[in-house]
């Protein structure tokens, strides 16, 4: 297989996505996945292959583990698809994973964004006392709706969109008094569910503004290079493919929310037919079909998964 397809996205996953265990198997059969791993043990300084690999699970859920980690294994994945031939038209990442699309179109380095995002899950969970902030998803509700329980609940603290991760399910995020008021809200105004999330820190709101600021002096001493496949951002849900609106992108992604819903149908507009989800898990692939059950989406994540999704292209071309 060489050439991209011009139907063809590659996705990334976030925070969330990650399982003990994760990258092993590709790691064990391909020598450019190995290496992808002990790129990262050699630019963090530990051995974060063992964690990915082998656990303990409470370590890797560690934010500032989770998110090299998550990272790694989505790049030592996208790495045998690019030794196989497949590339994509077009990229984009969830939350953390945008950073994965930026490796994967050659905006970044892998090691420089191992670093980073390693800070960037430092800075997020310190941004925020423990118990401050809070999480929660509201499904089967119209994201004009759930801006209104947002606003109503707020009572002058903090109550966003976090992530608009598709037409059924869309995050909240900030101070947990209004996170809970807005909960109650989501429930009598006919939300089909809204269930308080099991993290750390409230991702993607106001309250995460010191970890952008932090953030955005790291990303400014960072080289960055013009994409060679547009990423779709998610803070803007644009196709980027110049170096400066990637790295002020990645910037507001901190405190912006994640217009992934929206990601989507931009791509969906440009013609993609079929979307690869890269990396652990396959969250992806589940909001695809909330979003547009007609498109094709695939994972890779091991063998299996990879021989899978040889094999469907190579159908397609055949």
């Amino acid at each position: 297989m060489t050439s991209s397809l011009s139907n063809l996205a590659f996705l990334f996953p976030g925070q969330g996505s990650q399982a003990v265990g994760m990258g092993k198997e590709l790691a064990d059969h391909h020598a450019v996945a190995r290496q992808t791993f002990e790129e990262a043990d050699e630019a963090l300084g530990y051995k974060l292959s063992q964690l990915c690999f082998d656990g303990p699970e409470d370590q890797l859920r560690l934010t500032e583990v989770t998110q090299p980690a998550i990272l790694t294994a989505s790049v030592a994945a996208w790495r045998v698809l690019q030794e196989k031939g497949l590339k994509p038209a077009l990229v984009a990442g969830h939350s953390l994973g945008e950073y994965s699309a930026h490796v994967a179109a050659g905006t970044i380095d892998f090691a420089d964004a191992v670093r980073t995002v390693r800070d960037r899950g430092k800075y997020m969970q310190e941004a925020v006392p423990v118990g401050v902030g809070a999480m929660a998803a509201i499904l089967g509700m119209h994201l004009e709706m759930v801006a209104e329980v947002c606003a109503d609940a707020a009572e002058s603290e903090v109550c966003e969109p976090a992530n608009i991760n598709s037409p059924e399910q869309i995050v909240i995020s900030g101070n947990a008094g209004a996170v809970d008021r807005a909960t109650h809200l989501a429930h009598e105004r006919g939300a089909k569910r809204a269930v308080k999330l099991p993290v750390s820190a409230p991702f993607h709101c106001a309250l995460m503004q010191p970890a952008q600021d932090r953030l955005a002096a790291d990303l400014r001493a960072l080289s960055f290079r013009k994409p060679a496949a547009p990423v779709v951002c998610n803070a803007d849900a644009i196709a980027l493919d110049d170096a400066d609106h990637s790295r002020d992108a990645l910037i507001r992604q901190v405190t912006g929310s994640v217009k992934w819903d929206q990601s989507m149908r931009v791509l969906i507009a440009k013609g993609v037919q079929a979307f690869v989800e890269i990396g652990p898990g396959k969250v992806l692939c589940g909001l695809m079909r909330q979003i547009d059950r007609s498109r094709t989406c695939l994972n890779v994540a091991d063998q299996a998964s990879l021989q899978k999704m040889l094999e469907h292209f190579a159908s397609v071309r055949a």
